[in-house]
């Protein structure tokens, strides 16, 4: 009786111990998941502050370079894709397609000298600019956190915990292959 009594007691002790490993995994892996969503609310917030600034370049633009009408239909539509992404999967593609969108708008800029003396457009382009740094810094944040949630969440027990939860691997903002090539601009038409 004595000995089954004790068995019993280290039973309780051991289900009890992994109990709280259980619950204090779950709990690390939820303080991550919601870093991770403060790193991404950053994100989004800074590529709405450059989107923002896009109608005041295109219509900069437009003062002197109308007829490239092409280019400006283009940056609208890829700032209203952003403006309709829903997933980080979205946004990603569609911040993708904006970069790339301002690159050709730029391009076309450096046909225009007197455009990139006007004070509004260099106001513009310097907001522009400090839009791209904060993008490049909350991006680099939001990866870090996401690293840290990606390996929260694959390292033993923890795996367990996140599986039984439905937890999943976050993707990271990464640029895409389009965005890290050089715009084709055709002057020839």
């Amino acid at each position: 009786m004595q000995m089954s009594k004790k068995i019993l007691i280290a039973a309780v002790v051991v289900v009890l111990l992994l109990g709280f490993k259980g619950v204090g995994a779950y709990n690390g892996i939820v303080r991550n998941d919601v870093t991770v969503n403060e790193k991404w609310g950053q994100v989004q917030n800074v590529l709405q502050r450059r989107a923002d600034l896009i109608p005041n370049l295109v219509q900069s633009v437009k003062g002197y370079a109308s007829h490239e009408k092409e280019i400006f239909e283009n940056v609208a539509a890829a700032r209203a894709k952003l403006a309709g992404a829903r997933t980080p999967a979205e946004t990603m593609k569609a911040n993708a397609d904006v970069s790339s969108a301002l690159s050709r708008l730029l391009v076309v800029v450096e046909n225009y000298p007197q455009l990139k003396a006007d004070q509004t457009f260099i106001r513009l382009m310097d907001e522009l600019a400090g839009a791209e740094n904060r993008i490049s810094v909350e991006r680099m944040r939001y990866n870090e956190a996401v690293g840290t949630f990606n390996t929260s969440i694959r390292v033993f027990p923890n795996n367990v915990v996140a599986g039984m939860s439905g937890f999943s691997a976050k993707p990271f903002f990464e640029a895409e292959a389009a965005a890290k090539g050089v715009p084709k601009v055709d002057f020839g038409k």
